[in-house]
């Protein structure tokens, strides 16, 4: 029997040995010196096209989920709007896959490929749709299934929509590891990988992202084929920024050139590893705390380089307030009848004030829902909110503070998304970048020296231009 120095620190120097046999793919070989890496060399060497994905994901029941037009919410939107503005809403209702939400996609082929390459199970560190997600598809082909979650605070109490999600993961067959918020997460998930010899279910590998691309080129070819319609704008819910990456490169693949806007829930001043503040925010996903780390740096993640990059693909950032997310779950139930869950009712109420603002015969898409269930309902989420000290009250949004109330707004025209500065993110990732490569030379100014193949790959990673990059370089 091989020993092995389990601690903190004796684990995390094996992490990316681990990580490598977890995976089954040598990161180095993408990598071109300095911060640069071939991104879509990497996202190539899955083997899979866009083809296979469907292919894998209908022999599982995956996918073609309907698109649904929201013409009450519409009509609200346009009586809120000024005059001749007010797009048509969409949802692609992405709750109607096997585990009840987009995350499948991602699963099955990550699942696809563990079965292939002949591993035994999967391990999946999450919140709890992508485990769910990773249950489903691993029942489906025979392979045993972990899900490490992120679930209570130190008094051992976790959110009803999170204890709703270890249900269901379990419901689907998982074996659910349920820890408190801190490091220990990522240290269980690297002992778990390394002890059981069980594929990383990561949300951020090249095999996750291809898998939700199928999920955009679908959308845009429903929108075209059912509604003779090209989206305007296509608003997907941010948090670790798969979901948008995918969505996004999937509706190039199908030539659409749709707007694609990131919605976070604003969760601004509450820090998501700190036991005290765990239970005082009323989303476990989609919210700013995930958001905005993940857009300005995306390899924090658990895999050396994030196939999840939502800064190359997003036009706009937009904020959404918890009472408004919640206030826009109970209107699409009340007047279209249906009942869906926060993660992508947070893009809904992002997209009702956007498409205030765009003319009549557009359309705006919402590109996911999911499903809901008892601990995933607002009076759940709003009676613990109660009990751990939040006032709800009802009023303008735009007075909520994350972590002391949660505003419900007193009329629909209050509903309004705020934008986040595009410019100051892109800089941020600039400065992360620089701070995640200490190595870089410099010169006798202590300026960064970085050749032409860093400077495109800064470009890139930003969606912005080369003269962009060169001046923020110079103001850092």
């Amino acid at each position: 029997m091989i020993e092995r120095d389990n601690s903190y620190q004796g684990l995390m120097s094996r992490k990316n040995e681990i990580m490598k046999a977890a995976v089954g793919v040598d990161y180095s070989q993408f990598e071109s010196g300095g911060l640069s890496f071939d991104y879509e060399a990497m996202m190539a060497s899955t083997g899979y096209s866009l083809e296979d994905v469907i292919a894998i994901q209908r022999d599982l029941s995956i996918g073609r989920t309907p698109i649904i037009e929201l013409k009450n919410l519409t009509a609200l939107a346009r009586h809120c709007a000024p005059p001749g503005l007010g797009a048509r809403i969409f949802i692609k209702d992405e709750a109607a896959n096997p585990s009840g939400s987009f995350k499948v996609r991602r699963a099955a082929i990550s699942i696809h490929q563990a079965k292939e390459k002949g591993y035994k199970g999967a391990i999946s560190a999450t919140s709890g749709n992508y485990g769910a997600a990773v249950a489903s598809c691993c029942a489906r082909l025979g392979l045993k299934c972990i899900v490490v979650q992120e679930c209570f605070d130190s008094k051992g109490l976790g959110q009803p929509e999170i204890i709703e999600k270890a249900r269901k993961c379990e419901a689907l067959g998982a074996e659910v590891v349920q820890l408190t918020v801190g490091p220990e997460l990522f240290y269980i998930f690297l002992r778990l990988l390394e002890e059981t010899g069980y594929f990383n279910a990561s949300l951020y590998t090249t095999f996750g992202i291809a898998g939700i691309e199928s999920l955009g080129w679908e959308l845009a070819q429903q929108m075209r084929e059912e509604y003779r319609l090209e989206p305007a704008m296509v608003v997907c819910t941010n948090a670790g920024g798969g979901n948008l990456t995918g969505t996004a490169r999937g509706l190039r693949k199908a030539e659409c050139r749709a707007q694609v806007v990131a919605a976070s829930v604003n969760l601004k001043g509450l820090h998501m590893a700190s036991d005290r503040q765990f239970n005082l925010k009323s989303f476990t996903t989609g919210h700013t705390g995930f958001g905005m780390p993940f857009t300005t740096w995306p390899d924090r993640s658990d895999v050396p380089r994030s196939a999840a990059r939502p800064l190359r693909y997003m036009d706009q950032y937009v904020t959404i307030n918890q009472g408004e997310v919640f206030y826009i779950t109970e209107i699409l139930a009340q007047l279209e009848g249906l009942e869906k869950g926060p993660a992508g009712n947070t893009s809904l109420a992002a997209a009702f004030s956007l498409a205030q603002a765009l003319p009549q015969d557009q359309a705006i898409v919402v590109q996911e829902t999911e499903y809901t269930g008892a601990g995933k309902h607002v009076n759940a989420q709003l009676s613990f909110a109660r009990q751990n000290g939040i006032e709800i009250l009802l009023g303008d949004p735009r007075q909520e503070v994350p972590g002391k109330n949660i505003i419900l707004p007193s009329h629909p025209s209050l509903i309004q998304a705020q934008a986040a500065d595009m410019d100051h993110l892109r800089l941020s990732l600039i400065k992360n970048a620089l701070k995640a490569h200490p190595e870089l030379e410099r010169n006798a100014q202590g300026r960064v020296q970085l050749s032409p193949q860093d400077l495109e790959f800064l470009v890139a990673e930003t969606n912005s231009n080369r003269a962009f990059v060169e001046k923020a370089l110079e103001s850092l």
